[in-house]
């Protein structure tokens, strides 16, 4: 028998009474009398005498089985979803934001039904998961969720094909900066003193309000209150950012505890909406707010006020907290805030 065979296993019975399995897989002879060899608890000896024919039928089939679906062995073969379950809970444990993690884990739970149901993840499906969105910003945020499964799962020899669907054009979003920006802190903090830190701190330190801000504790200050310190594990672009604390929020804060949040005053930072709920509930009472402007439009109001003062673009970047100099360019855009002068134009002299 040639190799990578096996010969359907044969029920036979010893002068003993005793029944066993024979068969030969890759020309080698094998007698059995259970299912220990492949992971099965079946003997039909330990049964009673008129039922151990039938259940030795049964574990020749099981047998059987077991070695065409493990490549003629009696290792087994790894399943694809035991060894998609194994890489996808690496990536799922590394370091990631609540709100990021969890859109990786909706989509690999997807995938994961899909392998179940056919034994394969088709390239028609993972596209289909990108399609189904309309909008250009839903649809580059789903294809870049959908290729960093994909690629982490192609990295750790997974096979599945990657999505060729190229990114969409989107739309840049007009940011509505603030330009009565001292009265307008002034009735936030008559509001609400958490709300009134947060503002100044989007404005001056250009944090995020709604993670980066909410959940800093007295660790991430400076001794002498002269930066924060942030782990990229705790700001969008992944990168560790130290950003400068200026005088007139200094003057505000009164450092507990180390391991403190500077709002709860507590180990666990306010709920997540906590700042958006606040903001909804101030823009109903509030005389100085315009439309279109929101939390963030202090931290844009911040980024046209350092680079008006400093014309750096790399500057920006670095306080920003942007992963590149091209998404400080488009940001500058979406503010309308133009990036030469009419000195910086190439020059022409003229001959009169």
């Amino acid at each position: 028998m040639s190799k990578n065979s096996v010969s359907y296993p044969k029920v036979k019975r010893r002068k003993d009474g005793k029944y066993f399995i024979e068969f030969i897989l890759n020309g080698k002879r094998y007698r059995l009398f259970s299912g220990n060899k492949i992971g099965l608890s079946i003997n039909p000896n330990y049964h009673p005498y008129q039922n151990q024919r039938n259940i030795a039928k049964e574990l020749a089939k099981e047998i059987y089985d077991f070695l065409i679906q493990n490549n003629y062995s009696f290792k087994k073969i790894e399943s694809k979803v035991y060894l998609f379950d194994s890489i996808i809970s690496k990536k799922l444990n590394e370091p990631l934001s609540i709100k990021y993690l969890k859109k990786l884990k909706n989509i690999s739970n997807t995938f994961r039904d899909e392998l179940v149901k056919r034994s394969f993840i088709s390239i028609d499906f993972i596209d289909s998961l990108i399609l189904k969105y309309d909008n250009s910003t839903s649809y580059n945020t789903q294809r870049r969720h959908v290729n960093v499964i994909i690629n982490y799962l192609i990295d750790n020899d997974f096979k599945i094909s990657p999505s060729k669907l190229k990114y969409k054009k989107q739309d840049e979003n007009l940011n509505k900066p603030i330009d009565k920006i001292n009265e307008l802190l002034e009735e936030i903090k008559s509001f609400n003193t958490n709300l009134y830190l947060c503002c100044l701190i989007t404005y001056g330190c250009l944090l995020r309000p709604h993670r980066e801000i909410r959940e800093l504790t007295w660790r991430d200050f400076s001794d002498d209150l002269s930066y924060i310190k942030l782990d990229g594990n705790r700001n969008k672009s992944g990168k560790n950012r130290i950003v400068p604390i200026p005088g007139y929020i200094r003057m505000h804060l009164q450092p507990e505890s180390s391991n403190l949040n500077i709002f709860s005053g507590t180990l666990k930072p306010l709920n997540k909406d906590y700042f958006k709920t606040l903001w909804s509930r101030f823009k109903h009472v509030s005389k100085v707010l315009k439309k279109g402007q929101t939390l963030y439009s202090f931290r844009h109001s911040g980024a046209i006020e350092i680079f008006k003062r400093t014309g750096s673009i790399t500057k920006l970047q670095k306080v920003m907290g942007h992963s590149s100099i091209n998404v400080s360019l488009i940001y500058l855009r979406g503010l309308e805030v133009a990036e030469l002068k009419e000195e910086d134009m190439p020059k022409l002299s003229f001959q009169h």
